[in-house]
């Protein structure tokens, strides 16, 4: 089934979702950030076809998520890195973890738990005003038109 792109929509949610709003690409994302870094490992832990992620590591690699290097000559073997785009992506993979432990993970709580390496404490993520650092909440913010608008901004 061909996908529906979104690149050339004038929305910068509709540009990201076009190269990794397909299901399996924020779990490969995951996989390698968390260092599952071989197709056959990912393939793997993931139990997705061999078809399928080749086409999803491909399209990571073309849009610059991902990198690709030989870590073997004979055979030449490959595994998938992030790139500084990847890790950005890594990013937002945090915030989606924090709202699933919030609201999807029942009574055995989270699955995983984050440990920064900076405090070394079990954290979260939370997202913050860039200009004042309060907590910054969807509920609490106006969406305006920017320079790369095309027309009014959908509300």
């Amino acid at each position: 089934m061909q996908r529906t792109s979104f690149a050339d929509m004038t929305c910068s949610i509709a540009r990201t979702l076009d190269i990794v709003g397909e299901p399996w690409s924020p779990l490969i994302l995951r996989d390698v950030w968390v260092g599952i870094t071989r197709f056959s490992d990912i393939q793997r832990d993931l139990g997705i076809s061999r078809k399928v992620l080749a086409e999803r590591l491909r399209w990571l690699v073309t849009h610059g998520v991902l990198e690709r290097r030989q870590y073997a000559h004979h055979p030449p073997r490959h595994e998938y890195t992030l790139t500084d785009k990847g890790y950005e992506l890594c990013d937002i993979l945090l915030a989606v973890t924090a709202w699933g432990d919030r609201w999807t993970a029942g009574d055995a709580g989270p699955p995983v738990l984050i440990r920064h390496h900076t405090c070394n404490h079990h954290v979260h993520a939370e997202l913050r005003c860039s200009h004042c650092g309060a907590p910054l909440r969807a509920a609490e913010v106006d969406v305006e038109d920017g320079p790369g608008a095309a027309g009014p901004t959908p509300r």
